[in-house]
């Protein structure tokens, strides 16, 4: 009975050490998980400088999902070239940028995707005295077009540049951010300022407002939408800022990019859910240049859609992802870090479960046979003492919990011979009892003789 003990035990004894083995990366895997999902309620995003719409844009950002409770990291950039530099860099720490079409491609960041469109980005391009309508080209002239790693600037570059409006060679370039190049323009320190920016920019604003500064229009509009796809032919209807003036006098061509909510791809879908539901409540609105729901816009123009952005845009946010809090829905959502250390506990687990079941049912009925063999022992060492009828007594309630023994099937068979045995030793009680005998040595249930 012992040695049918211990062979049963040895898959108890190797499960011990390897569930130990398992558990304890599995427990430093769901530590992980949880600080990482800690870190991830925080996001960084680029910030372009003050004037700009995207400086107003993200700090909505920030307080819509504020309510949610994610944190929006606001990290200054010079503009768009700059940020997706940086959002292509995983060691930047930025997850998130508005940036106009016409800057990247998915070939030149694969590791970039689109939430869709979100408004428009005019090329607004400002003089003191109508310079482009008159001259038809800018030379000679004092430009800003925006810092170094702004859209504004590559773009300017490569659209106006090689369109003829820009003479580069005899114009002077400056790299003023949006407020610097307001003030400048007002008191006649440039003679052009270039802005890439949304109707609603503080500092395209303040200069369609300001006297002695004058919106040029772009005489081929058409052209420069047909020879750039992620271009966009717009009109500013005449009279829009000020209707007593008028101002503009007349109808004012316009080119335009759409902005794109642009994310790492590794960015949890609970943030970029959180991210499109902040995208619909801040751009759904109607105004300058777009109806009511026309943004955000399911639009791949340089980058792809992400795949929860699909999904969002088709069905909404999924239903886990809607009720449930953030830190619980970004522990569920990454399944696979936690996942696997599972599996590799459970894998053993399943092998050995059977032994294991097998073990312990067996258990039962050995731990009775135990008793049974102590009691032997104990009446074989008392002889024919007073004591028999207590020995007698342990054998029939040993016997009746026998009897009530409650086993599967597979395991009857022991049980019946627990029982048997039982009724052997019983047997030979009452035979050295009737028949008293010098005490020696007696082969007891389970031995091995």
């Amino acid at each position: 009975m012992d040695s049918s003990s211990h062979r049963i035990a040895r898959p108890l004894k190797t499960l011990i050490p390897i569930t130990f083995l398992v558990l304890v990366p599995l427990v430093v895997c769901l530590a992980f998980v949880l600080l990482h999902s800690i870190q991830v309620r925080t996001v960084a995003m680029a910030v372009y400088p003050e004037g700009s719409l995207n400086a107003e844009l993200v700090k909505q950002y920030r307080e819509v999902l504020g309510r949610d409770g994610l944190d929006l990291r606001l990290v200054p950039s010079a503009g768009a070239l700059e940020s997706v530099a940086r959002l292509r860099d995983p060691k930047s720490g930025i997850s998130a940028a508005l940036i106009p079409d016409g800057i990247t491609t998915e070939k030149d960041s694969p590791e970039l995707v689109s939430l869709g469109t979100l408004f428009y980005q005019p090329f607004w391009v400002f003089s003191r005295d109508h310079l482009l309508q008159k001259h038809k080209q800018l030379r000679g002239l004092r430009i800003s077009i925006g810092p170094e790693g702004s859209s504004s600037r590559a773009l300017a570059l490569e659209i106006l540049g090689r369109g003829g409006i820009i003479d580069r060679k005899s114009a002077t370039l400056f790299s003023f951010p949006p407020s610097e190049s307001v003030q400048k323009l007002i008191h006649g320190e440039i003679d052009v300022a270039i802005l890439l920016d949304g109707w609603e920019s503080p500092a395209v604003q303040q200069l369609l407002k300001a006297k002695d500064v004058n919106l040029e229009s772009i005489s081929r509009a058409e052209a420069f939408a047909a020879l750039y796809p992620y271009l966009n032919k717009l009109v500013l209807p005449a009279g829009v800022v000020d209707p007593a003036e008028p101002r503009p006098a007349t109808d004012t061509l316009l080119i335009a990019s759409k902005s794109s909510l642009v994310i790492r791809k590794d960015l949890p879908p609970t943030i970029q859910y959180l991210l499109l539901e902040a995208a619909v409540e801040i751009h759904s609105t109607p105004g300058m240049f777009r109806t009511s729901d026309e943004f955000p816009a399911p639009e791949s123009i340089d980058l792809p859609l992400s795949t929860y952005a699909r999904e969002f845009y088709k069905t909404g946010t999924p239903f886990l992802h809607r009720h449930l809090p953030l830190w619980l829905a970004l522990l569920v959502e990454q399944p696979v870090v936690w996942i696997i250390p599972l599996v590799v506990v459970l894998f053993p687990l399943f092998r050995l479960a059977p032994p294991i079941y097998d073990w312990f049912e067996r258990r039962r009925v050995y731990k009775l046979y135990a008793e049974l063999k102590r009691l032997e022992d104990e009446m074989l060492l008392a002889g024919s003492g007073g004591v028999r009828l207590d020995y007698i007594e342990r054998l029939d309630q040993l016997e009746d919990r026998a009897n009530h023994l409650s086993v599967p099937s597979p395991f009857r068979p022991l049980v019946y011979g627990l029982r048997l045995h039982i009724d052997m030793v019983r047997q030979r009680s009452e035979k050295t009892v009737s028949q008293p005998q010098p005490r020696r040595h007696h082969r007891s249930v389970g031995s091995n003789n």
